[in-house]
C-alpha cells in the first residue's frame, strides 16, 4: 500500500471513526482503525462489533492495500502534524509516516484479521435529506435510557407509514418526533449509542440512505456509512399513554420558560432536579418553585396564557432538555391532569414534536 493524502482529510476521517474503536474488548485488534484503499480513495474504519463507522476520502493511490493500526495513537499523531500532504508507504507490518518535516513508523496488523460488519442482507431502503433525519434524532436520543437490563428503553424506535416516527422513552420521560415522510417501515429499535455516533460524523446537509434488515442498519452519505446491529424486543405501546385533553395548561414563552425553569434548577440540587411548577389562570402566570434546605429556597414566574389552575412536580433536567430539543420555537404548550398524570410539553405552533415528563411524588 502506498498512497497521498492531505492531512485535514485523514485529520478529519480519523476524528470521526477512532471513538467507536475499543481498547477494553476482548479482540485486540478492535483498539485498531483499518486503512484500505480503493478506486483513489482511502476508507477509514472502526467498528466494537455493534457499531462500524467507515469514512471515505480522497487519495492520490500509488499501490493498493489495507492494514490496520492503533486508532489513538495514529489519530493523535495525524492531528499534531501541520497542514499538507501526507505520504503514507506499509512495508511489511510498519507503516511508514511521512511529510516535508516528520517521518514515523507505526506498527500495524494484518487487515485480514480485522472484523468486518456483515452487509445489511435482504434490506430494505429509504433516502432522507440529511438535516432533517439528523434534527429529528437529536432532538429525541437525549430521553432514551441507559439501564442495560431494559435494552428496548435503550433504543431509538423508528416506525413508517404516512409518516415517519422517531420516538424515545426512559420510562420517566418520552420524546416523539414525526415527520411528513411516507415511508414503508416496520417498526425497528436504533441503539441510541449508534444514533448519537451517527450525530457526531453526519455533515449538516445533502442526503442520507438508509438500509435495514430485520437485525441490522446502515446510513450512508457520500463520504460516511455507519452500520448497527439493531435491538431485539418490542417496544412499549406508548401512544395511548400521551393525555390529548388537559384540565391545566398554559402558553408561554420558551426564553421565559427556560429562565426560570433554569434559575430554579440552582436550588434543586439537594432534592434530585426537583421542581414545583404552578400554573395560574387568576394571575395568568406559570410559575417555579424549589427548595434547598440548607441554602434556601426560590420562586420565579413569567406570563402565561393560562386556562385551569393547578401545580405539579417535576425532574428541573427533563423540562430543560425538553425546551433545549426544542430551541426553534417562539411559544411553548405546557399541560397536565392533576399531580400524578403525564405533563406534555410541545411547541405551541409545531405538532410534530412531543415531549412527555412523568411527575414526582411532592
Amino acid at each position: 500500500m502506498k498512497l497521498q493524502v492531505t492531512q485535514e482529510n485523514l485529520n478529519r476521517a480519523l476524528n470521526a471513526v477512532a471513538r467507536v474503536a475499543s481498547s477494553r474488548g476482548t479482540l485486540p485488534i478492535l483498539a485498531n482503525v483499518a486503512l484500505k484503499t480503493s478506486q483513489n480513495r482511502l476508507s477509514v474504519a472502526a467498528t466494537n462489533l455493534d457499531v462500524a463507522i467507515t469514512c471515505f476520502i480522497g487519495a492520490k493511490i500509488s499501490q493498493e492495500g489495507a492494514t490496520t493500526v492503533p486508532a489513538r495513537l495514529t489519530q493523535d499523531f495525524i492531528a499534531s502534524l501541520p497542514s499538507g500532504v501526507i505520504d503514507l508507504k506499509l512495508d511489511g507490518t510498519k507503516l511508514n509516516i511521512k511529510t516535508d518535516q516528520y517521518e514515523s513508523t507505526i506498527n500495524s496488523v494484518s487487515a485480514d484479521d480485522f472484523p468486518v460488519m456483515p452487509k445489511v442482507s435482504g434490506s430494505k431502503t429509504f433516502e432522507l435529506p440529511v438535516d432533517k433525519l439528523k434534527g429529528a434524532f437529536g432532538q429525541v436520543v437525549g430521553a432514551a435510557g441507559s439501564d442495560e437490563t431494559r435494552p428496548v428503553l435503550t433504543g431509538i424506535y423508528l416506525a413508517g407509514g404516512d409518516k415517519l416516527v422517531i420516538a424515545a422513552t426512559d420510562s420517566y420521560r418520552l420524546a416523539e418526533k414525526t415527520l411528513a415522510e411516507k415511508i414503508k417501515l416496520t417498526p425497528i429499535i436504533i441503539p441510541s449509542s449508534a444514533v448519537s455516533e451517527l450525530l457526531r460524523v453526519l455533515p449538516d446537509a445533502g442526503k442520507i440512505t438508509v438500509n435495514y434488515s430485520d437485525q441490522q442498519i446502515s446510513f450512508s452519505t457520500d463520504f460516511i456509512e455507519l452500520t448497527a446491529r439493531l435491538i431485539d424486543g418490542n417496544y412499549p405501546p406508548y401512544q395511548n399513554l400521551i393525555p390529548t385533553k388537559f384540565t391545566t395548561k398554559a402558553i408561554v414563552a420558551r426564553a421565559d420558560l427556560l429562565n426560570i425553569t433554569k434559575v430554579s434548577s440552582l436550588f434543586a440540587r439537594e432534592s434530585a432536579g426537583s421542581i414545583t411548577i404552578n400554573v395560574d389562570d387568576e394571575a395568568g402566570n406559570i410559575s417555579v418553585h424549589s427548595i434547598a434546605s440548607q441554602l434556601g429556597e426560590n420562586t420565579a414566574s413569567a406570563t402565561a396564557e393560562a386556562t385551569g389552575s393547578g401545580s405539579i412536580t417535576l425532574n428541573s433536567r427533563y423540562l430543560l432538555d425538553a425546551l433545549g430539543a426544542m430551541s426553534d420555537a417562539k411559544d411553548i404548550f405546557f399541560g397536565f391532569n392533576g399531580k400524578l398524570e403525564a405533563v406534555v410539553v410541545r411547541n405551541n405552533d409545531a405538532s410534530d414534536f412531543t415531549y412527555v415528563i412523568m411527575p414526582l411524588k411532592s
